[in-house]
């Protein structure tokens, strides 16, 4: 039957798409940058509804985050699937701005998608945004976008590729620097195909907002020369700033069993008031076509993306509908898939589930601004208005203490709903908002509530659109706001103030910190998360 797909398929947080399929399983890995564990891998039977079903990188020894700056770790993962196995490729970034770029790749690979993956294979560190391609001959290719330190204008200098040697376990053979890109520059993102004994090459390239793009090129033979698609770009929303969806670029594309193919892209959804992507750059689908030039376009004639994508579902039970209420109780020995936590792979040491039955407990570490260990423990923003709201018992002995709801973007761009402590008033609660100054880190805090000491509190956030307001209420009590209203385009990619690459996300979460260094836990009993 014919059916309607709406974008983004995956919405919030989720960019860079790759994707593949196994037999008639489906499945997208997304970059998760600073948010552990690393990569989030989405599977689907028919391209329409999508389930996140694991998160691979969940060792120490295949991803460590800590002291990662914001924006940096995990980018541009490759999921394939070759000689009955997955492999992924994924760049660990530890350093962006300046001159240099400090960064890792690696492979890892596994028999079960959901299981536990491989050792990782370090690669290389002259760029990132990598990919491995499986040629039909049983050699294997790597690609990478090559970072040019000593270019002033254009670091990105084009697409670097070697062979790669699984016996030997690294490149082997002479790197070719294949595709240098076209006048949008940043060329990035490299996916390889062959199709009709052509090699097609997909690269990113305009840089990861309004400009952004996908450009196609192809070759005869695998090292090039690589001549660009008759419009450059398969996809593209840089000359359309009132379309739905924009920054329109980095993607994949797939052959379904029928032969239909689609691509998935980044894309983002700007609120209309302000022009601001509070949901970070997500996932869409648009179906491609073949025509008789080899060359692939979208099916609907232009480089824009569609709001809706009509295709073949052959499972009548499914619906094309987001779940718009989670309820999160935390009876469970593991944190709920939904829930990610920041850069450290030591997560005992931040949070636990097992130390008071049916509560999740951090335990205070570093400021809710570290790069290093904090307990910080949130979910996805994937509406533009909802509302959260958490269960917490707490007792803060000092104003270094603090723990609660927090909405959060990064450390210089988040609003926090706090319970500490006061010296003269003891318990209270406190909202502290960060700026995104990037030079200063400037927070302001509203006027502190007394609270009672023994009492359990419930914390909510109400967000619609641009605006954000927190509240609280003890047990039978009625909801009290907290701190006025907040501007949540504040926990965007365009939000703050000075000069910095963001493109992650809002998350929205529970957090607990202890600057003394004892150590003391917040008990959380619930999280709620209502989309509307």
């Amino acid at each position: 039957m014919k059916c309607k797909v709406k974008n983004p398929i995956l919405p919030g947080f989720n960019p860079d798409p790759s994707i593949t399929r196994a037999g008639n399983d489906y499945y997208i890995a997304t970059s998760t940058f600073e948010w552990y564990p690393g990569v989030q891998i989405h599977h689907s039977t028919n391209l329409r509804d999508w389930k996140l079903i694991t998160r691979p990188l969940s060792r120490k020894s295949q991803l460590d985050m800590r002291g990662n700056p914001d924006s940096c770790g995990v980018w541009a993962p490759c999921l394939s699937y070759a000689d009955g196995m997955f492999w992924l490729v994924y760049s660990d970034v530890k350093r962006f701005n300046g001159s240099f770029l400090d960064v890792t790749n690696y492979i890892v690979y596994t028999e079960d998608i959901c299981g536990e993956w491989s050792e990782p294979i370090r690669i290389n560190s002259g760029g990132f945004d990598a990919s491995l391609f499986h040629d039909d001959d049983g050699r294997k290719y790597f690609l990478n976008m090559q970072w040019d330190h000593l270019s002033g204008e254009n670091t990105f200098k084009g697409i670097l590729m070697q062979e790669f040697s699984l016996e030997e376990r690294r490149l082997i053979g002479n790197s070719k620097l294949i595709f240098r890109g076209t006048e949008l520059k940043v060329t990035e993102a490299p996916h390889l195909y062959k199709r009709n004994g052509l090699y097609y090459l997909i690269t990113a390239e305009g840089g990861t907002s309004r400009n952004h793009a996908m450009t196609m090129a192809r070759s005869e033979n695998i090292w090039g020369k690589y001549e660009l698609h008759p419009n450059k770009y398969l996809v593209t929303t840089k000359d359309a700033p009132d379309n739905y969806l924009q920054k329109c670029g980095h993607g994949d594309f797939i052959e379904a069993e029928d032969g239909s193919t689609y691509a998935v892209f980044l894309c983002g959804r700007p609120m209309t008031s302000n022009n601001k992507c509070v949901l970070g750059r997500e996932t869409s689908i648009a179906k491609v076509e073949w025509k008789d030039d080899g060359w692939l376009y979208l099916e609907n004639g232009t480089q824009i993306p569609d709001t809706e994508m009509e295709c073949e579902v052959t499972d009548v039970d499914c619906i094309n509908e987001t779940a718009k209420e989670y309820i999160y109780e935390f009876d469970c020995k593991e944190l709920p898939i939904d829930f990610q936590w920041l850069r450290t792979p030591e997560p005992e040491r931040i949070f636990s589930l097992t130390e008071r039955e049916g509560y999740l407990r951090l335990t205070g570490r570093e400021s809710i601004g570290s790069w290093f260990e904090q307990a910080l423990v949130a979910r996805r923003q994937v509406d533009f208005s909802y509302t959260a709201t958490t269960n917490i018992e707490y007792t803060a002995d000092s104003f270094q203490q603090y723990a609660g709801l927090v909405c959060y973007y990064n450390r210089s761009k988040f609003h926090y709903l706090t319970v500490t402590n006061d010296d003269v008033m003891g318990k209270v609660l406190q909202v502290i908002s960060s700026l995104g100054d990037y030079i200063t880190d400037k927070m302001t805090f509203s006027e502190k509530i007394s609270i009672p000491d023994d009492a359990e509190i419930e914390l909510k956030a109400d967000v619609d659109n641009d605006n954000l307001v927190f509240s609280y209420r003890i047990k039978g009590s009625m909801w009290k706001k907290v701190g006025g209203t907040l501007d949540m385009t504040l926990v965007s990619d365009e939000g703050g103030r000075g000069e910095h690459s963001s493109f992650t996300g809002a998350f929205v979460g529970m957090a607990c910190s202890d600057l003394t260094g004892s150590g003391k836990s917040a008990d959380f009993s619930r999280f709620t998360y209502i989309g509307r």
